[in-house]
């Protein structure tokens, strides 16, 4: 991941309703700004705010 998704991401993460930032585990904070691939769990946590293609 370059460093221009990462910053997005963490942009992105911030911007989360506190909430919904602090409902998230220490794991699924690290997968939403550093992995590849979410799995379906975090997609559904987050799916409010998430934009479909």
């Amino acid at each position: 991941m370059d460093k221009k998704t990462r910053k997005e991401r963490k942009v992105s993460f911030e911007s989360l309703p506190p909430a919904i930032r602090d409902g998230l585990t220490e794991e699924e904070k690290e997968m939403f700004l550093n992995a590849d691939e979410w799995p379906e769990e975090l997609f559904a946590k987050l799916d409010e705010f998430i934009i479909k293609e």
